[in-house]
């Protein structure tokens, strides 16, 4: 192909969701309902686990890591996406595509790689209670949590850059909500071969060896439940995990649903299904999950609501 006579992609349109105009605002609403609950329910989880000290442990750390890496994805997605719903497409710069594609992987790698050490850490709780302590130290968790973070960055990082060394030329417009591999791939009109393969590479270490992890130690933890003696000690082994396991399998099955579906015709439109689940849906669900599930949690906002009553009963007698 003659380099002169391409035409290099600047400005990208997303096409987000075909929605009859008589709905536009309601689905708006709904979607500005959703990025407040998600941001305000993952800023909630952060604050209880800095504020109280009865949730000074690594599995409420790791929630909180969570947290970070939730509200990261939504506040990367979902403005652009609410511009979309409003005025039917939204124009975004390839730089600007390749920025929210940054954020977005970086934020479901940490994701990956925080659900494993968080049902690692579970293992540890109900398979090999004598060793938490030792093992689980607060430098760890620590040690654990920055290198997640550096490694999710630096990977991403590097994925993003060569991305950003193809040529983008031809049709400009992604039938899509945001701007994910797949769709960014679509629009390039160089050999994407060698990309491809080192993504499938970099995935399996970031993403199948993790799931394996996960269902390993969730089958020991299942093993060590129904091996305790008591009724009440199984239901409350099942307890501390079944909000991580609902999140786990929420977040993976949606994951797999995604990627699995082809793109192409009709499909199109159950592939931005499945990934409104998993990047909105879920990181909105997450608090909800472990709120309701988690006693410690239940307890702490009991306790701040309990105390605010009180304040204002107070200031009421003066």
């Amino acid at each position: 192909m003659d380099e002169k006579n391409i035409t290099r992609i600047t400005m990208i349109h997303l096409l987000g969701f075909q929605i009859y105009p008589s709905m536009r605002f309601v689905v708006l609403f709904l979607f500005l309902i959703v990025y407040c609950v998600t941001i305000c329910g993952n800023l909630l989880i952060i604050t209880l686990v800095s504020y109280s000290k009865s949730l000074h442990c690594p599995m409420y750390f790791f929630l909180s890591q969570l947290s970070v890496s939730d509200i990261i994805i939504v506040t990367d997605i979902l403005p652009n996406m609410l511009h979309a719903v409003l005025v039917k497409e939204t124009i975004i710069s390839l730089c600007g595509c390749l920025i929210q594609f940054l954020f977005f992987a970086i934020s479901e790698a940490s994701q990956c790689l925080l659900l494993t050490v968080m049902s690692y850490e579970r293992y540890l709780a109900i398979c090999k209670p004598l060793h938490y302590s030792s093992i689980m130290s607060h430098r760890l968790c620590w040690m654990t949590i920055l290198t997640f973070w550096i490694l999710s960055i630096s990977i991403e990082l590097c994925h993003t850059l060569i991305l950003s060394q193809l040529d983008f030329c031809g049709l400009n417009i992604i039938d899509h909500y945001f701007c994910d591999l797949h769709p960014i791939l679509e629009l390039s009109c160089s050999d994407t071969t060698i990309v491809e393969l080192e993504v499938t590479l970099v995935g399996g270490v970031l993403v199948i060896i993790p799931f394996f992890v996960i269902i390993v130690s969730y089958v020991y933890i299942i093993v060590a439940i129904f091996n305790i003696p008591s009724i009440t000690g199984r239901q409350k082994g099942f307890s501390t995990c079944s909000s991580q396991l609902s999140v786990v399998s929420t977040y993976y099955g949606t994951m797999v649903c995604t990627y699995l579906v082809p793109g192409d015709g009709q499909t199109r439109s159950i592939s931005k299904f499945f990934s409104l689940l998993y990047t909105i849906v879920t990181p909105s669900m997450n608090p909800i999950i472990y709120s309701l599930r988690n006693r410690d949690l239940k307890k702490v906002i009991e306790k701040l609501i309990n105390n605010f009553l009180s304040l204002q009963n107070n200031r009421n007698t003066f």
